[in-house]
């Protein structure tokens, strides 16, 4: 375990244990009411420390070759300005292309709306004209009740748009500020030394630093793994489904699930045969079955050491508490959880639940060992040197002394 903060006063074995759990109930209510309540606010804010952090390293870069830090990190916005930029034009050239194959679409579709109709009557002893009704019925019943729905999501998607107009000022003010922020953060904490908490600072950086790196890398790697499998197959479009497919890691464990359904529904409308569909969904798979037992866990590594149940949980409960947003930062702010709760010891068994169990008992072990190895200065000097060779007088024989000898 972490070392850091092991100064930090603990007040808990002065505070009975029914009010230290009505403080953490009412403190978990409080918290959870505040963080729905101000989402639209703190959505872009936590986005922007994630890419302020991402975007530092290249800020330092600058610094250090004496570029102003105001114009380090006006460049640092820019470099990540084009990126998007470049990514949102490509993925838009891709979009246009569709449009050439609109017309086979369609013509397949028709033909498949045609035998599903025919194998109704046939199975189903339903008249084509009754299954036409029905589907009617059903569409119209679905267009009512999801009007409401998407008039919403327009209004969110709306206002989030506006707000997050607002990311670059508030990375240019986060790198701007860092030492800043630092030296708060020194002032707030007090009855630390200033040495751990910058400690456990930078290791928050560097565990953030390391997944947003890792991420990046697993999605290069996921996307030529997919376009690879699904220009064998023949689907077209095999790029642009691939890395779309590998972008929406972003959504773990049922990112790349999506991202396979879209170019299984393109080969089935597409393709001569439904065969196609099953073959993508298979390399999809595949890859999904490489990016988690492999891939991911040796390119980001132990830092982000939190087990798939806990994960799995922080992702219910982000995506309840902030939508996709909360799925996307719900595993940097469980690490970020993580190494705070190892660095407090009232909130160490905390970050022992979080972590991976095979890492964390091996933690435990090496600790031990080290503990034993370690050398017990507190003992009387005479019982460290006991076992230490005596210098013979002269002209003494080599008989050992008698136990109760005193020299």
């Amino acid at each position: 375990m972490n070392q850091a903060l092991r100064s930090f006063p603990d007040k808990d074995k002065q505070t009975p244990t029914y009010q230290k759990l009505a403080y953490i109930f009412v403190a978990l209510i409080s918290g959870v009411f505040i963080l729905y309540t101000l989402r639209e606010t703190l959505i872009p804010v936590a986005f922007s420390i994630l890419l302020a952090i991402l975007l530092h390293p290249v800020c330092a870069r600058l610094e250090r070759h004496n570029v102003p830090r105001i114009g380090a990190i006006l460049l640092s916005i820019l470099a990540l300005f084009v990126v998007i930029v470049v990514l949102v034009y490509v993925v838009s050239l891709q979009i246009g292309s569709f449009a050439d194959e609109l017309p086979r679409i369609t013509d397949k579709a028709e033909v498949l709306l045609d035998q599903t109709l025919t194998m109704g009557e046939r199975y189903l002893n339903i008249s084509r004209t009754q299954q036409v009704s029905e589907a009617k019925k059903y569409l119209v019943n679905a267009l009512s009740e999801g009007r409401a729905v998407l008039l919403n999501t327009l209004v969110t998607t709306t206002g989030a748009i506006s707000t997050f107009v607002l990311l670059p000022l508030y990375i240019f003010f986060l790198l701007l500020y860092r030492d800043f922020f630092r030296r708060f953060v020194h002032k707030a904490i007090k009855g630390v030394p200033n040495e751990e908490l910058n400690l456990l600072l930078k290791k928050i950086y560097d565990v953030i630093k390391s997944y947003l790196a890792g991420l990046f890398l697993v999605i290069v790697i996921v996307g030529v793994l997919n376009s690879i499998g699904l220009l064998i197959i023949g689907v077209p479009h095999a790029i642009f489904f691939g890395f779309l497919a590998g972008f929406l890691i972003l959504i773990p464990y049922i990112g790349i699930l999506i991202g396979s359904v879209l170019p299984a529904l393109l080969s089935i409308v597409t393709m001569d045969s439904p065969w196609y569909a099953v073959a993508v969904i298979g390399v999809m798979s595949f890859v999904q079955f490489l990016e988690g037992n492999f891939i991911t866990p040796n390119i980001v590594g132990s830092k982000v050491s939190v087990n798939p149940l806990a994960a799995i949980i922080a992702l219910f409960l982000g995506g309840q508490l902030w939508g996709l947003s909360g799925l996307i930062l719900a595993l940097p702010v469980t690490a970020i959880l993580k190494v705070i709760f190892d660095s407090v010891p009232s909130l160490e068994p905390y970050g022992f639940l979080l972590g991976e169990p095979v890492h964390e008992i091996a933690e435990e072990k090496l600790e031990e060992k080290q503990a034993n190895l370690k050398p017990d200065y507190h003992k009387k000097p005479y019982r460290r040197n006991r076992n230490k060779a005596r210098k013979k007088p002269d002209g003494a024989t080599g008989a050992a002394p008698h136990p109760g000898a005193v020299e």
